[in-house]
């Protein structure tokens, strides 16, 4: 991947993106298809390093597997999700 398109996929995916993956092709260690992840850092080869829900750490391939931006109203319903669990355990 040339310079314009990493600089290009950092622009696009800051650290603290959140995506949820659709496929991968990795036979050795795939994250499952529906997991969601946070985007840490796009390396020089356009790669996007991943922190993922499931604890994984295997970065996406642009070309090769297929994945999407979270949108606002999934962002919004994640934020309420872990406001509820995080009262539930101060309730306990």
């Amino acid at each position: 991947m040339n310079n314009q398109l990493c600089e290009r996929m950092r622009t696009h995916y800051p650290p603290g993106t959140r995506v949820q993956l659709l496929r991968m092709d990795d036979p050795y260690a795939p994250v499952p298809s529906g997991t969601r992840g946070t985007v840490t850092h796009v390396d020089d080869m356009g790669q996007l390093q991943m922190r993922w829900d499931n604890g994984q750490s295997l970065a996406l391939i642009p070309e090769e597997d297929v994945f999407r931006k979270l949108t606002a109203a999934e962002l919004a319903e994640e934020q309420t999700m872990q406001e509820v669990q995080g009262f539930e355990m101060k309730m306990e």
